[in-house]
């Protein structure tokens, strides 16, 4: 059952199997896990003490938040999905299912991460002198990161961007394009995409086109 605290926020809802405030091995710059009101949590969900999370917050099943993060308001995390310790999250920021934030990452508002994006902090991984430089990488205001990608340590992935589902991105990229690949590279500008109508009526020709010939898509 959840942990009462005077800074959780009113109207929690949570399930069975829900923890707050769980004891970090580390020990957290604040004591205690606060938690704004209107929070719905599913049964699995952990947050540890030390960490700041803004009203509307909502969890999807055995989604683990470490301590020390800092979380706007409106944020949704789903399933399986963990934040690492010493994070800052905006607002309205929406995080799918078995994602991975690493320590020391910055995404700010209106971000949306697909299911299984991977974001890494750690240069030179075993090495003394890559962990402490450890550093996550900043998703700007706006950018929409798709499934599978991985993002590198110390880039920047600029204010709307989107990068294309599972490309590793290794160097920056730039506000309001489109980047793919492994590595990723810029190609186009996000307003220069086909519109979603104009896309489906070309599948849905090619779908009869088929269909008549006897073939699957």
């Amino acid at each position: 059952m959840p942990v009462q605290s005077s800074n959780l926020g009113d109207a929690l809802g949570s399930d069975d199997g829900v923890t707050l405030n769980y004891r970090s091995g580390r020990t957290p710059s604040g004591k205690a896990l606060v938690l704004g009101r209107g929070a719905r949590l599913r049964s699995g969900t952990v947050l540890y003490e030390g960490t700041r999370i803004g009203k509307d917050f909502e969890t999807g099943h055995h989604v683990i938040v470490r301590e020390d993060n800092i979380i706007g308001d409106g944020v949704s995390i789903w399933s399986n999905s963990v934040i690492d310790y010493g994070c800052v999250i905006g607002d309205r920021v929406k995080i799918h299912s078995n994602c991975y934030i690493a320590q020391f990452t910055e995404i700010q508002d209106n971000v949306f991460l697909a299911p299984g994006v991977m974001i890494t902090n750690d240069l030179y991984p075993g090495r003394d002198d890559s962990a402490e430089a450890m550093r996550g990488p900043i998703i700007e205001e706006g950018a929409q990161i798709g499934a599978n990608a991985t993002i590198l340590p110390f880039v920047k992935v600029e204010a709307g961007a989107l990068v294309g589902a599972g490309s590793i991105v290794t160097k920056n990229i730039p506000a309001g394009m489109v980047a793919y690949g492994c590595p990723a590279v810029p190609v186009r500008a996000v307003a220069e995409l086909e519109p979603i109508a104009q896309r489906l009526k070309r599948v849905d020709a090619v779908s009869c086109c088929l269909q008549k010939r006897g073939e699957s898509p």
